[in-house]
């Protein structure tokens, strides 16, 4: 019996395949096998970080994304260059205008999107991206729009780069932490680092005990009291971001001037940094990343 079913699925994948006018994704991706058009025009993207990030420096032709309160003006500002146009916000993108761009390709993250995917999927064929580390997304995101090889030249710059500042990093601790309504994030170092994270191992940062992880965390959520783990050398902070902000700055006052803030290690000694939140909580590609060593050049080198 057994071997009956395993034929009559080895040959349904095979009528599957054969009836796929165009690439059959099994692997790297949610819900497979998806087909795909061999090399797709009109790409409407779900949401405004990696997917459409990576497809804008890989050259794709993304005719879509929510563009609507993007935290990353410079990455915007290139959407709109790129014509690219606005289908509302990366929660709760329109339906209605993803349908009226008639895409041939509909590219989103399966974390993020798995709930859509019956929808999206109705209406042009729908990739939602399975991968943790933003290096083999970009591979991916490169893969599926017949863009393989654009970026290498600009992949080689960033390794040199983070190979140069690794071998000058100087024996600190670094701590960072994301400020938001209601308490703080910490993304940590680990296998499962969210991009700019992993860039920060990349270039030879060394976090706290509290920050670093050899399982699949992405982040911690300390208390107040909490916040006593993260005694780095120099401190590295996010106010909001990801539809977090607080326009007004009453939410980074109050932190900054509460007395546990004030013990922090890094914090007494003039070593606390505020970092831009459209970098670190909306990272988007090669760009990002660069913006990430920018940063470490500029706040961890500098301490030498």
């Amino acid at each position: 019996m057994r071997i009956i079913l395993a034929i009559l699925f080895t040959a349904i994948g095979v009528l599957s395949a054969f009836a796929c006018d165009g690439r059959l994704l099994t692997e790297g991706v949610f819900n497979p096998p998806v087909c795909i058009p061999e090399n797709p025009q009109r790409i409407v993207t779900l949401d405004a970080y990696y997917n459409l990030g990576m497809g804008l420096e890989l050259g794709a032709p993304i005719i879509g994304a929510p563009l609507f309160a993007m935290d990353d003006d410079a990455l915007q500002a290139t959407a709109k260059e790129r014509g690219v146009a606005d289908i509302g916000s990366s929660s709760q993108p329109s339906v209605e205008a993803i349908i009226g761009l008639k895409p041939d390709l509909i590219l989103g993250d399966a974390f993020m999107h798995a709930r859509a995917y019956d929808i999206a999927q109705k209406i042009a064929p729908t990739v939602l991206i399975e991968a943790q580390d933003w290096k083999q997304y970009y591979a991916l995101v490169a893969d599926f729009t017949g863009r393989k090889g654009e970026a290498d030249i600009e992949f080689d710059a960033y390794e040199k780069r983070a190979a140069d500042i690794r071998a000058r990093m100087p024996e600190v601790k670094v701590s960072v932490v994301r400020i938001i309504p209601g308490g703080f994030q910490v993304y940590v170092d680990g296998p499962g680092s969210y991009g700019p994270f992993s860039i920060l191992r990349e270039a030879g940062v060394t976090r706290t005990v509290y920050e670093t992880v050899s399982d699949d965390t992405v982040l911690k959520r300390p208390d107040w009291e909490g916040l006593a783990a993260l005694d780095g050398d120099i401190l590295l902070y996010i106010v909001g971001g990801g539809h977090d902000n607080d326009p007004s700055g009453r939410l980074e006052t109050e932190t900054l001037n509460n007395p546990l803030w004030q013990m922090l290690p890094a914090v007494a000694a003039g070593r606390a940094y505020r970092v831009d939140p459209a970098t670190w909580m909306e990272f988007s590609g090669l760009a990002s990343a660069n913006r990430v060593l920018d940063d470490v050049e500029r706040y961890v080198l500098s301490n030498k």
